[in-house]
């Protein structure tokens, strides 16, 4: 392995056809690692020639962002797919504001396939930069060969994307220029099939980094995570206004006490801040009536829920109906709340999260509720806290609808505990479009972060396209 100092190069081993990269850093700060693929002039094709964590794969695959695990980011690169026209992969990383002359024992390393280390370059000279590009891949005579850059923007990504030719709505980025000791890392895992790439718009990701500066890790990887889902799910530069109901009844008080409706708020707030260019969720709370608390935001989230305790009590009844009205009313102010038997356009859809663990008192005007917000641009996620034929484990993945008739069904039904009624709605008559979908979990705090998210996702995406071919939402929203 050769070590090499900022601003020297070397030449990588004739026949190495791909290679990894590897960020690696002991503490201090978070960084997440990218690549951009640019021309002769120094400059990105488009904004497909970025490959970070939500846009994993170049359009290509010749270059594909391998994950993070703890103080670890990873690149792999085909250099023999690149095309032609390819002649340089810078390879950079950011930070969500903080400096990343705070990151300790930070170091990149170029190795084999086989996890032979070709390279080394410790970096010992970041102070407030929040982007840095770390080295260069370029092709110097039909070889390959790695420069080691070390040059950073204190303007973030947006100065970084700038730069390098992706157009973003920001000032330009002003150029910067000590970190500490290099600790060992272990050889990569082996070259993994790309995920398909698909088209960003960097102008999200530097809104993303805005408001997420400061943030606790914890927060920043909820969204990261949540972002992750959406790109499975061909939604990354997605946007819908989100809406949180929370049943307030009384045998909800020790999932409030215990702290798991705050971290749930905190999670939906998540997969909010990705959807909406506002960062909020707004907040709907029932119980035998319902209220509009206003939105939850990455200003006040933290002690939200003791907050809403400190002015709201726990009742005594569950009225799903309540609630749908007052979300409906908020969005589509025209119905009140009332009946809609016609389809209504919007620009944005509304994705609503609602959270019980009881049945309602009135299923008559709930359902009529659903077949009145079918004619709207709003989908229902109901998740059951409790047991349900349809229940969700932390080993389960999301159960398959129940077919009609015959014994199985019979038995199901038999085994849907409190929330038979939820689970009829997903095979509900008389609606335009199927506008929800459920799921139960036992407890919400047995789920992983990427569990919940891809729950949340599962039938969304379908339907978002049954949305547009009725007229609900404009084509290609």
């Amino acid at each position: 392995m050769t070590t090499i100092a900022k601003g020297a190069n070397t030449g990588l081993p004739s026949g190495v056809g791909q290679v990894f990269i590897q960020l690696a850093w002991t503490g201090g700060v978070d960084l997440d690692a990218s690549a951009l693929l640019l021309t002769a002039s120094g400059k990105v094709r488009s904004d497909a020639d970025f490959i970070f964590y939500n846009q994993p794969a170049s359009s290509d695959g010749s270059v594909t962002h391998q994950g993070k695990s703890g103080t670890r980011d990873s690149l792999a690169i085909n250099l023999a797919g690149l095309p032609p026209e390819i002649e340089t992969v810078a390879i950079a990383a950011s930070t969500d504001g903080a400096p990343i002359g705070q990151a300790t024992g930070l170091h990149l390393l170029v190795s084999e396939p086989s996890g032979a280390e070709i390279v080394r370059f410790d970096i010992t000279d970041a102070t407030s930069e929040t982007a840095f590009v770390f080295g260069e891949l370029y092709r110097r005579q039909g070889a390959w060969k790695f420069r080691a850059v070390g040059q950073g923007w204190s303007s973030g990504l947006a100065g970084l994307a700038g730069d390098y030719g992706i157009s973003v709505d920001d000032e330009p980025a002003a150029r910067a220029a000590p970190a500490v000791p290099p600790a060992p890392v272990a050889p990569l895992a082996p070259l993994t099939p790309p995920a398909a790439a698909s088209s960003i718009n960097l102008n999200k990701a530097v809104r993303l980094e805005k408001q997420l500066a400061g943030q606790p890790s914890q927060m920043v990887n909820l969204v990261k995570k949540a972002g992750i889902s959406l790109e499975k799910k061909g939604l990354s530069e997605h946007r819908a206004r989100v809406a949180l109901c929370l049943d307030i009844s009384g045998s909800m008080h020790r999932l409030y006490q215990e702290g798991k409706v705050q971290a749930l708020c905190e999670r939906v707030l998540g997969m909010a801040v990705q959807f909406d260019d506002d960062g909020a969720c707004d907040v709907f709370t029932f119980g035998t009536g319902s209220y509009d608390e206003g939105p939850l935001d990455l200003h006040n989230y933290r002690g939200w829920i003791q907050e809403l305790l400190g002015r709201r009590r726990l009742e005594g009844g569950t009225n799903y109906k309540l609630a749908m009205q007052a979300v409906r009313r908020h969005y589509f102010p025209d119905a009140a709340g009332g009946a809609r038997t016609s389809p209504l356009q919007e620009a944005l859809p509304v994705y609503v999260i609602f959270v019980t663990d009881g049945q309602t008192t009135d299923q008559a005007g709930t359902k009529q509720q659903v077949i009145w917000s079918s004619y709207e641009p709003l989908f229902w996620q109901f998740m059951a806290i409790g047991q349900s034929s349809r229940n969700v484990t932390a080993q389960g993945a999301p159960p398959a609808k129940k077919k009609k008739g015959g014994l199985g069904a019979r038995f199901a039904s038999m085994m849907t505990g409190d929330f038979q009624f939820l689970e009829e709605l997903d095979d509900m008559p008389g609606r335009l479009v199927d506008n929800a979908d459920f799921f139960s979990v036992a407890d919400p705090a047995e789920l992983s972060d990427e569990q919940l998210y891809d729950l949340m996702m599962n039938e969304y995406p379908g339907w978002l396209q049954l949305a547009r071919s009725q007229g609900l939402l404009p084509q290609g929203r």
